[in-house]
């Protein structure tokens, strides 16, 4: 799925494809479309070569551009220069480029598409890395030829190369954050191919304060399909739990899991892998996925998705507030969700309390969008239709989020109260459908640190507003608690159209941003 003609043909498609490459070199064009993920199959990228792969502007009229080009991917292949146009939940990891990397595409008029990403993750780009009309991008753990462009917030973690250097906001240079190493990381899970024809999960072990991109392919474990279940969409959750409390790892196949019961990890050490977009859906009003409190869980590559029951959390990790493992972190990698889209809310509507809530501690964020939607196959979403309060809650103590992407929930979307927490990459819209009575008055922010919380960093965080249809005056997009050991680096509001206005950045600093008044405002 996917095109330009009709514009974003598939947005909402019930299609999931993954279009897996064996090593060798395939002289082929790939034009990647929603919900389809092109995978290579070797232990390390060069091992794969696509001729050309590319991701064009989802509507050739400015006005749409790249600006719905979601839920897309690519990993673990090298091809020549890249187009990539696309916007939140297109990510790209271990792929090589051998030339120039486009994150944008200019077809005449405004703005250049209007790109809206975007993650780019151990990964190699032998020339420059343009960025064109991104609005916000977040790059980890690359080696990169030069990067060129910034328009409000390019955070950099981890990576070599021509990097630019820190500087904040966008007068007088880019709006960069630049952090040398990543403090904890693990890669995303992935599968290989032998000469035999036999298939292997390979799990990336943990690395701490890692430079550049992965040159040992080896630190993996490594499981043949003998100790991995393939699931597919007719199965259920009592099926995929038989198999999780067997010891077996789980490969989700490509579909939409309608399931009437949660996913359940208890074990440690467990991977479940999702590829082309499996797609859960929680139809009785329980989490589609929730890890008990067991250290080492890897869970990737996945869209979580409400239905019509209230929910209170579409995955829960941690059955209660738990200390976790430094040394064996878990991680959630490529994992999304929304409320909303796929359904006419005018007809019948979807809902979630809070999208991702994490209980334990010393789990690692790498890549989420969280998206309330703010259209749907039935047009704008209006009046507060297919509620969400929280986008993400994080409980446990020592939790980290590089790429962390939440909009449109009807609360504060993101609530931090547990200590030692880090945000690296932080990009939100508010919703566009409340009033000054329902978001307004009770001075819902972006991303709040709970006042009791003594320890948190952020680094490069940007909160948005386009009040649709009222106007809006909120106090901040940031609110924390009075520690000196709270701190934001690079925080901005920015004003991209619409009603009311962001009245200050964090804590009563930075100034207003509203229509007709300043766009965007930074505390530096």
């Amino acid at each position: 799925m996917g095109g330009h003609n009709p514009p974003f043909h598939g947005e909402f498609s019930s299609s999931r494809y993954a279009l897996l490459f064996k090593p060798g070199h395939h002289q082929v064009t790939v034009n990647v479309g929603f919900y389809t993920s092109i995978i290579g199959l070797g232990t390390r990228p060069g091992d794969t070569a696509i001729n050309e792969v590319q991701c064009e502007n989802g509507d050739f009229d400015y006005t749409g551009g790249a600006l719905a080009n979601f839920w897309r991917s690519t990993e673990n292949f090298a091809t020549g220069n890249m187009l990539w146009a696309a916007s939140q939940a297109c990510p790209m990891r271990r792929v090589n480029v051998n030339g120039n990397l486009n994150l944008y595409q200019y077809n005449g008029g405004c703005c250049a598409g209007y790109a809206s990403g975007g993650y780019l993750a151990d990964s190699i780009i032998s020339g420059n890395t343009v960025s064109g009309s991104q609005q916000q991008y977040f790059a980890r753990n690359n080696r990169i030829g030069r990067w060129e462009g910034s328009l409000w917030n390019m955070v950099f973690v981890g990576n070599t190369g021509g990097i630019p250097s820190t500087h904040c906001g966008n007068t007088g240079g880019g709006a960069y954050t630049t952090i040398p190493q990543t403090p904890v990381i693990a890669e995303k899970p992935y599968i290989s191919i032998d000469s035999g024809g036999r298939y292997t999960l390979r799990v990336p072990r943990v690395e701490y304060n890692k430079a550049g991109p992965t040159s040992n392919y080896d630190n993996v474990d490594q499981y043949d399909f003998s100790k991995v279940y393939v699931a597919t969409a007719s199965d259920s959750a009592a099926v995929i739990n038989q198999k999780l409390t067997s010891g077996l790892h789980v490969v989700l196949s490509p579909g939409i899991y309608q399931l009437t019961d949660s996913i359940t990890i208890n074990r440690s050490n467990t991977t479940v892998l999702g590829i082309g977009w499996a797609t859960l859906v929680s139809t009785t009003g329980k989490p589609a996925i929730t890890v008990a409190n067991v250290e080492g869980v890897r869970i990737a590559g996945i869209l979580l998705q409400a239905g019509t029951a209230s929910t209170p959390s579409l995955l829960r990790w941690g059955d209660s507030k738990d200390s976790g493992n430094s040394r064996n972190p878990g991680f959630l990698s490529d994992v999304f969700a929304r409320v909303g889209g796929t359904n006419n809310a005018a007809q019948q509507q979807v809902q979630a309390d809070v999208m991702v809530q994490i209980n334990s501690g010393n789990v690692v964020i790498d890549n989420t969008w969280l998206w309330r939607a703010d259209h749907s196959v039935g047009g704008e979403v209006v009046n507060s239709q297919n509620p969400c309060d929280h986008g993400l809650v994080v409980n446990g103590d020592d939790v980290t989020a590089y790429g962390l992407a939440v909009e449109h929930q009807l609360n504060d979307l993101v609530v931090w109260s547990g200590e030692n927490g880090r945000t690296y990459f932080f990009q939100s819209e508010l919703p566009y459908d409340v009033t000054q009575q329902n978001f307004g008055n009770p001075g819902y922010v972006g991303y709040r640190v709970a006042n009791n919380v003594q320890n948190h960093h952020a680094y490069g965080v940007g909160v948005y507003s386009f009040f649709r249809d009222h106007s809006v005056s909120v106090a901040n997009g940031f609110s924390t608690g009075s520690s000196s050991n709270v701190v934001f680096v690079n925080p901005f509001t920015k004003y991209l159209s619409g009603n009311g206005q962001i009245t200050h950045v964090i804590n009563g600093r930075g100034a207003t941003v509203s229509q007709g008044g300043a766009q965007i405002a930074y505390v530096c």
